[in-house]
């Protein structure tokens, strides 16, 4: 019965299911393990970064994004849809800034993103966006923030968070391993860990990204050899 509403975005099943939106989720489990934790001084994204082939050259793909100076991003599910998201995020901060003078504050960035995927599921002609983002930051206020956005439009506040292919898995060793009393330096070596319960094969630095945000540097993404020296740490 539920099969002659599937192809509808704006048609509710019998059930009260917009299936369609089930299937976007689909896409986003299938996609790479992405990890995010916040910790008393800061919040870490990490992210697999597997190559289709080993001809691609790795430093042209980022999964890890900046959105702006001390808020970042990281994805799972269909990359071409996350650039549409970072092109969009990056905007919205920007007009933000241009109004009231001020960096937009992390929530409120997440708030008009979520909006965006949300009215992409309401629509005829389009469909839902294939991916579920991790956004972290820090704001003027001093405080380290992170949130997941999934492709439905709603977000949440997170202390720590998975997405992707072994999200639940990795949202059990979290749930073994996170602490209120987290500082970043713990909490980059609990992402790798936690990357590395389900990896396939030989984690290195070229295979996975990590990005973090604090109070002084504002956001970055790790350098290949910082993250050659995190993972000697955790060996």
């Amino acid at each position: 019965m539920s099969e002659r509403y599937s192809f509808s975005l704006t048609t509710f099943s019998p059930s009260g299911k917009l299936v369609q939106i089930e299937y976007a989720l689909n896409a986003v489990a299938a996609g790479n393990t992405s990890i995010g934790i916040k910790a008393q001084d800061g919040a870490v994204i990490a992210t697999e970064k597997k190559m289709p082939s080993i001809l691609v050259d790795e430093s042209s793909l980022h999964k890890v994004v900046k959105l702006t100076d001390t808020i970042g991003m990281v994805y799972s599910g269909m990359g071409p849809d996350s650039r549409v998201l970072m092109s969009e995020g990056r905007k919205l901060a920007q007009k933000y800034f241009r109004v009231y003078q001020e960096p937009i504050p992390t929530l409120q960035l997440v708030r008009q993103l979520a909006s965006v995927m949300q009215e992409y599921t309401q629509r005829g002609g389009v469909r839902p966006f294939g991916v579920s983002l991790l956004i972290c930051g820090f704001d003027l206020a001093g405080k380290p923030a992170l949130f997941q956005v999934d492709p439905s439009g709603s977000y949440f506040a997170w202390k720590a968070s998975a997405i992707g292919k072994n999200m639940v898995n990795a949202k059990t060793f979290l749930e073994k391993r996170f602490s209120d009393e987290l500082e970043l330096e713990d909490a980059i070596h609990t992402a790798i860990l936690t990357l590395k319960e389900g990896f396939e094969g030989q984690m290195t630095e070229t295979n996975i990204e990590i990005g973090i945000v604090d109070k002084d540097g504002g956001f970055r993404r790790l350098e290949p050899a910082e993250v050659k020296d995190y993972l000697a740490s955790v060996a």
